[in-house]
């Protein structure tokens, strides 16, 4: 046992920036065991990006010995998904599965403003955490979890995979080269459509009690890249936000699309029976915790913004614009870096400039897909030298598993924990809170109309150059 938990708290000097052997090779494979894993919440993403493709992908080095849920329908329907065999067990309580199991690593992938509560608990007995982005949902949980990795001196992992896309890679690789000689501002627009926008508003995110808003529940992946790119902590940061395309309807409050009398011509219509997933994991099990799944997109409960506007200021000195749309007629991203020597532009499936072979409503499922067997395009980088020609540099992309990310972060993790990682991909709970403070420091500047100097919200102080 000793040897495997001397695995997690090397992974975790790695996230620091630490080189070391591989231990999990050393001390897993030559001993004949298996890392042995718990699954926290067995919700969607929990079941397929941290369940069944850890199964599938690493079951010879690793091991589900228990999956914890409150609901007890759900877990016991994610055991026979994720395929974790007959010796895991099932739990409702997390005090219960602890008090009988001695994992090597706990993952967390229940709602976000319940993170904290699962991070603690593991580092207070001792064990290791991976943990869904973000970290949490605002600066008291994330001291609070920062306190307990000190306290305890066990390390937790972010599971931020946007970072590994080969993609995301070289885009980091030309600033870190220099490529624009001294970075000075950065314009990032995200864009979600009908479909992907529309469905947070559909689920628990659409109540910032659960989700602390899309400036944490979605930016922070946005804002754990930048941070990453820029190379830089958050400062100071100013924001605008509103509530204005989704929600405000009071007469849609206990409506969800199955009952909904305006299906036949609402344009939001999801009939979540089509999808024999969906249905099984959630409406089969609605009576045991009440949650609804095809939530009505108008209901008065929605309390996030749909739009939002933050303007941050890092302490290196260079100013960053982002916006998010929910509602956007296409989904995509794009985004540019000016320096003192030229400017660099990236885009993903923006359709004006490039021919997007996907539908709308079938780009995130793509996104989401884990089975490896996507195609592998060239999508452009821009660079531009000041006083010089454009240079068109073309990255091999491959739309599943979030660009290639996360088939890297996983080998990373449990494959190759000692390979080189000059870019510095893996990600700790610094990453996890600067990411979760711009989002936090954004959501009080909108509720208070003043700029926030982000190490006014934890004992975190913000450095010129990240802390590695």
């Amino acid at each position: 046992m000793q040897n495997r938990r001397n695995f997690l708290a090397t992974i975790g000097t790695i996230a620091a920036g630490a080189v070391v052997s591989n231990p999990l090779k050393a001390a897993v494979l030559s001993e004949g065991e298996k890392l042995k894993l718990v699954l926290v919440g067995t919700g969607i993403r929990g079941n397929s990006f941290w369940g069944k493709r850890l199964v599938d992908e690493y079951g010879d080095i690793l091991e589900f010995v228990a999956l914890v849920d409150i609901n007890p329908g759900r877990v016991k329907y994610a055991a026979d998904y994720i395929g974790v065999g007959k010796d895991c067990k099932t739990y409702t309580e997390f005090d219960d599965m602890i008090e009988e199991q001695s994992p090597d690593l706990i993952i967390v992938t229940t709602p976000d403003a319940t993170h904290h509560q699962y991070i603690i608990k593991a580092l207070e007995n001792g064990v290791d955490v991976l943990t869904e982005k973000p970290m949490t949902t605002d600066e008291d949980k994330c001291q609070e979890i920062l306190d307990a990795e000190r306290r305890y001196k066990r390390k937790v992992i972010v599971g931020f995979n946007y970072r590994w896309s080969p993609y995301n890679t070289k885009i980091k690789e030309l600033l870190m080269n220099n490529a624009i000689g001294k970075l000075v501002s950065v314009d990032f627009s995200w864009m979600l459509n009908t479909s992907h926008g529309a469905s947070y508003f559909r689920r628990w995110h659409g109540q910032r009690e659960w989700s602390g808003t899309l400036l944490i529940h979605k930016a922070t992946h946005h804002f754990d890249l930048l941070n990453w790119w820029i190379d830089s902590d958050p400062d100071e940061v100013y924001a605008n936000g509103d509530l204005e395309f989704y929600g405000n309807r009071r007469d849609k409050s206990g409506v969800n699309c199955r009952s909904c009398n305006e299906k036949d011509t609402c344009p939001f219509f999801w009939d979540i029976t089509k999808s024999q997933t969906d249905y099984n994991l959630y409406v089969k099990h609605e009576q045991h915790d009440g949650y609804i799944r095809d939530n009505c997109l108008f209901r008065p409960e929605i309390n996030i913004y749909d739009k939002m506007n933050v303007n941050v200021k890092y302490a290196n000195n260079v100013y960053l614009n982002y916006m998010l749309t929910t509602y956007s007629p296409w989904e995509g991203w794009r985004v540019a870096f000016n320096g003192t020597e030229g400017r660099i532009e990236a885009f993903l499936d923006v359709p004006y400039l490039e021919d997007v072979q996907i539908s709308q409503e079938d780009m995130h499922r793509a996104e989401m897909d884990q089975s490896g067997n996507q195609d592998q395009i060239n999508k452009p980088i821009i660079l531009h030298k000041l006083w010089g020609e454009q240079e068109i540099i073309n990255v091999g992309y491959s739309r599943g598993g979030h660009g290639g990310g996360d088939e890297r972060l996983h080998d990373h993790i449990f494959r190759t924990p000692d390979a080189e990682d000059e870019y510095q991909h893996l990600a700790g709970t610094r990453d996890g809170a600067m990411s979760v403070l711009i989002g936090t420091a954004a959501r009080n500047s909108i509720e208070s109309g003043m700029p926030v100097k982000v190490g006014s919200l934890t004992t975190l102080q913000p450095r010129a150059k990240r802390l590695v």
